[in-house]
């Protein structure tokens, strides 16, 4: 079908757009069967492009970035922040924050095709004054989300991370996709989420193994602590490729070393010594395998994510 091209009035292309946004708002709504036909892709895009290139097409586009810019906002006002607010339990807050997250880039990747005209022609002409609309999408969500909530999204994650080493259950696919929200975010603006999450978790890494160095040292034998100190650099290696950039999971293997391992070194030979137990294979065996290991096989959370793309690619 060949597209019809004709000048149209500020205000009936607003209109017609409003029409599109509240039926991509519908997918925030909890409707998830909402789909757009091509014949809709195709009305919404010609509207846009139309009253870009005909009479007054600038002060037209200003006003459509205007609209695109304020249906994110509404959404994020009346339908995000509502379902985080007042939130007690960690796993459902997370769980709501990749919920919407999801939705949101669902609408706002189909608002992003349809008035993609504006990204070809308005935006550029603007000496760079105007964020993209991909930039648009994540900036809205970083500033009326992330600014407010991020303190209370990175507590809950980490207390799952804590919970899990105390040896409960969590889910780690929800902390998996938590981390990705994380990391995704971190594509546009100067915050950087992952990388501050990922600085509290290897701060409370190194409080925790500290304190367990300092008790196995004083309890355990060598070849007890040894043991022990396996056992941990194990189930710190399951957790990182479950949950953690591949990046992420290397220094937190090397933070366990040093604090378990290099540290105490000198300790560790001396207790040895007192406990006149020598050096038995299995202990050196054991040892080696604990300097020796590295996450092997990839991560969960691919490298890949900290790649540049366009928000689209970022739809599951």
């Amino acid at each position: 079908m060949s597209m019809m091209f004709k000048d149209i009035p500020l205000e009936e292309g607003l209109m017609l757009m409003e029409e599109a946004i509240g039926k991509a708002k519908k997918k925030m709504q909890g409707c998830p069967e909402t789909k757009f036909t091509c014949e809709e892709f195709q009305k919404y895009y010609q509207c846009v492009y139309s009253m870009s290139i005909y009479h007054n097409g600038d002060e037209k586009s200003k006003q459509l970035y205007n609209q695109f810019k304020r249906s994110l906002e509404e959404s994020i006002e009346t339908m995000v922040v509502p379902s985080l607010m007042c939130q007690d339990d960690d796993t459902y807050l997370l769980r709501q924050l990749v919920l919407m997250w999801s939705n949101y880039k669902w609408m706002a990747s189909w608002l992003c095709r349809f008035f993609q005209y504006l990204d070809r022609y308005f935006i550029p002409r603007r000496e760079k004054d105007l964020l993209s609309l991909n930039e648009l999408t994540v900036r809205c969500f970083q500033d009326l989300v992330f600014q407010k909530f991020y303190c209370q999204f990175q507590a809950a994650a980490l207390s799952l991370i804590n919970q899990e080493r105390e040896g409960l259950q969590i889910d780690c696919d929800l902390l998996k996709n938590v981390v990705n929200t994380f990391v995704e975010l971190d594509k546009y603006g100067q915050t950087k989420y992952y990388e501050d999450f990922e600085q509290a978790m290897l701060a409370d890494t190194s409080v925790l193994y500290t304190r367990l160095a300092l008790e196995w040292l004083l309890c355990d034998s060598a070849p007890d602590y040894i043991q022990k100190v396996y056992c941990s650099l194990s189930q710190e290696k399951r957790r990182a490729s479950q949950y953690l950039h591949p990046r992420t999971s290397e220094m937190l293997l090397q933070i366990v070393k040093n604090l378990l391992l290099e540290q105490p070194a000198n300790k560790l030979f001396e207790k040895k010594e007192a406990d006149n137990s020598g050096i038995t294979t299995d202990y050196q065996e054991m040892l080696s395998k604990c300097a020796a290991m590295t996450i092997e096989g990839g991560s969960s959370v691919s490298a890949t994510c900290m790649e540049e793309k366009s928000f689209w690619d970022l739809i599951e």
